[in-house]
């Protein structure tokens, strides 16, 4: 990211951020996890000063240096994120808030807390108050009432929507990662300030440069194996598929609390022979690599705040097959057609969908659709814009140029560049 002009009087280097997130990369390697870690990178290019702060998974006491500017810091020891039973874990997020109370003896500019888990952001709520600094908070998903009630029980659920809702309220500026998830934070949590949309970005460069893996496959998933990612739904269309010849193989990228659920689900479909569970992959270089050695990427998810695989595949030259669902924003991103398809969320739409994929070329889709997306780019807006304005003393709410008035209508426009 190019350089600009500091504000007179003071110098790039003294802006500086902390970036808040329980997981961190690359000891987690989800879409919030890589979108900080990416930023940070090129905001320390810039002359930014930039400490991550998350769960230490690491042997030392200290910071990991990641280059001379960007540093990470393990404020509590590292818990699993998830309980046995697949949940995202209450306790790990409530122990994770209380630790960012650290953050009233470091030293920064602004503060983004990503906005869940909830707890942390309360935390940093008053840490900014106390210590008289803005705060900016990355929303890349939203649960919403319905969800909670889903997920913990009428009682739990209201707790989880109370606590989801109040969160929402405490930020000086909310950055939504896409318009789905902007919409939301809207219509469902009653949110009616101004929002800056950042989306997520892809490393075109280096999917150009990545050379396909030695074993081809067609089909390819990549993604934690949570329930929300629907991955038993991709194996369900692919026993759909198993009478074609030749038979359809597919890679299952990633772990989680359903990568056991999923594998007895394999064998009973019969598809040992013809689906592969790879696990964490070593690395960005890894996971791309896998991609190119694929013909189609599916992503069945009910529920994506974002979706960054998408970006990743069609960078590599793949469409990309994705479900149809409210909460799923990774179907923004498709162009049915051009760079993939949007489909029911049933296993005879996706059965449908690999097979008419699968009889396509591959498509040149790099430059057409991905272009826009470059981190380069997107990490100019963020300082620019998400993070200039509110610390260095613009009006807390004021939107980025091109965006909404307060209460405006969303979707949300994305801000020029300029």
């Amino acid at each position: 990211m190019a350089a600009r002009p500091a504000p007179p009087g003071r110098r790039a280097s003294e802006h500086r951020v902390a970036l808040v997130y329980d997981a961190v990369y690359p000891y987690q390697k989800g879409g919030g996890e890589r979108r900080f870690r990416q930023l940070a990178a090129l905001l320390g290019d810039a002359g930014w000063e930039v400490d991550l702060y998350g769960m230490r998974s690491w042997a030392a006491r200290g910071p990991v240096h990641v280059s001379a500017r960007v540093r990470i810091h393990g404020i509590c020891k590292a818990r699993p994120l998830y309980t046995a039973s697949g949940r995202r874990s209450i306790v790990q997020g409530l122990l994770f808030g209380l630790a960012c109370l650290r953050l009233l003896g470091r030293r920064f500019d602004v503060i983004d807390c990503c906005g869940f888990p909830y707890f942390s952001l309360f935390s940093c709520k008053l840490v900014a108050v106390l210590r008289r600094r803005p705060l900016v908070s990355t929303w890349h998903e939203v649960w919403g009432p319905a969800y909670w009630r889903e997920y913990l029980g009428p009682a739990g659920g209201r707790v989880g929507a109370l606590v989801e809702r109040l969160a929402v309220t405490l930020p000086d500026r909310i950055i939504c990662v896409s318009r789905t998830t902007g919409d939301r934070i809207r219509r469902e949590l009653g949110y009616r300030k101004p929002m800056f949309l950042m989306p997520n970005g892809v490393d075109t460069r280096l999917a150009a440069l990545v050379a396909p893996a030695s074993s081809t496959v067609d089909v390819i998933f990549a993604g934690r194996l949570i329930a929300e990612k629907n991955v038993d739904l991709l194996l369900l269309a692919l026993h759909r598929l198993a009478a074609e010849r030749p038979p359809v193989r597919c890679l299952i990228v990633g772990d989680g609390p359903e990568r056991g659920r999923l594998e007895r689900l394999r064998a009973d479909l019969g598809l040992a022979s013809s689906v592969a569970f790879a696990g964490h992959l070593p690395s960005s270089r890894a996971v791309l690599a896998a991609m190119k050695a694929a013909r189609v990427l599916v992503l069945p998810s009910r529920r994506e705040g974002f979706g960054m695989v998408v970006l990743e595949a069609n960078a590599c030259g793949l469409p990309v097959i994705t479900v149809r669902h409210p909460a799923n924003a990774a179907a923004e991103l498709i162009h049915n057609g051009r760079n993939g398809w949007v489909v029911a969320a049933d296993g005879e739409a996706l059965a449908g969908a690999v097979r008419e994929a699968l009889r396509q070329p591959r498509l040149p889709l790099v430059g057409e659709l991905v272009g826009e997306y470059s981190w380069e780019r997107l990490a100019e807006r963020y300082a620019l814009r998400a993070l200039y304005q509110v610390g260095t003393g613009a009006p807390a709410g004021a939107p980025a140029a091109g965006g909404p008035a307060a209460g405006g209508p969303v979707p949300i426009p994305l801000p020029d560049a300029g």
